[in-house]
């Protein structure tokens, strides 16, 4: 790892000042109904009938955020185990960044949090993805990964780095974002 340490470039963020609450709410596009049609929330449709039927045109982020605010846990249901934190919208500030891909690196004061891999390019991984969380990525068939990493981006922002070591192999950022991962085990890439 230390000689990968010393070939990394750093990745400046900026960070929009606005912290964001309840993302989920915004996801409108269906029903309670419909919602609890789609395999993934299939499971939760006989609980939905007995005890919501009268919300199965509500819209689905109006019910959740109803529920939330009347403190009925039932909601967290619908949403990935990181679906309901804090989110920044944060971007890449040097352009010329935004064409860059390989294995990248999260550091909390210095100390190694996160290594993902980006095959396609950084503008797409962090402007479109970690960086902006969208009511989708909040539930559980979004983007779990995504919520979790922005919201310990956006938890400790002021002293958060990125870094990424540049590849052009997409076969060779895999395989080294693997070996990294076990070797360096780094604490944002646990599960739970």
């Amino acid at each position: 790892m230390n000689e990968i340490e010393q070939k990394l470039i750093e990745m400046p963020l900026l960070f929009e000042a606005q912290i964001a609450t309840n993302v989920f709410k915004e996801k409108n596009n269906s029903t309670l109904n419909e919602t609890i049609h789609s395999p993934r929330y299939k499971s939760l449709s006989n609980q939905v009938m007995q005890d919501y039927s009268e919300y199965l045109d509500t819209n689905l982020g109006d019910f959740l955020i109803h529920l939330k605010n009347k403190g009925d846990d039932f909601y967290k249901k619908f949403l990935n185990s990181y679906g309901d934190l804090e989110y920044s919208t944060f971007y890449l500030q040097d352009k010329e960044q935004y064409n860059l891909k390989g294995v990248y690196f999260y550091y909390l004061d210095n100390e190694l949090k996160y290594i993902g891999r980006c095959r396609d390019t950084m503008k797409q991984r962090v402007n479109g993805g970690y960086g902006k969380i969208s009511p989708k990525k909040c539930f559980k068939d979004g983007q779990s990964t995504n919520c979790k990493v922005n919201a310990l981006v956006t938890k400790y922002r002021e002293r958060i780095a990125l870094k990424i070591f540049v590849m052009e192999d997409v076969k060779e950022i895999e395989e080294l974002e693997s070996r990294l991962i076990l070797e360096c085990e780094p604490e944002w890439n646990r599960r739970k």
